[in-house]
């Protein structure tokens, strides 16, 4: 079975190399440029894990987030938050509001793989890793 992820990121350059690196990989890819793009598509596809930045204009991360947990069809897709921040207070908010995990960039593709395989494998939630 090929799972489907959902990539929110309003960079473009690291929007395309992520969706192609996870092609290579094995998954299917949804792309989003903006917040409310992303909401658009994971209320349409339903995809089976979302990767999303934090830091965007017209609707941040922690607003996609806040959609998704209130919506049943939706509230149980694992949910990555991709940022630049390493401050504990915004890494433990961001775990506090609902995201499954969080990865700092720059990032190991690598490192975001295993964590994408261990929630999706899992089929549970709130595993809280920081990579």
């Amino acid at each position: 079975m090929v799972h489907t992820i959902l990539i929110i990121e309003d960079n473009c350059d690291i929007l395309e190399n992520l969706a192609e690196y996870l092609e290579l990989v094995g998954f299917k890819t949804l792309q989003a440029h903006t917040g409310k793009q992303g909401v658009e598509l994971f209320t349409k596809y339903i995809p089976d894990l979302i990767i999303c930045d934090i830091m965007m204009s017209e609707m941040n991360g922690y607003e996609v987030l806040k959609l998704l947990m209130d919506h049943v069809e939706t509230n149980e897709i694992p949910f990555i938050f991709s940022t630049s921040t390493v401050e504990k207070k915004d890494i433990e908010e961001a775990l506090i509001i609902g995201a499954d995990n969080l990865i700092t960039k720059p990032y190991q593709l690598e490192d975001l793989t295993l964590m994408i395989k261990d929630l999706i494998g899992s089929g549970s939630k709130r595993h809280n890793k920081v990579y």
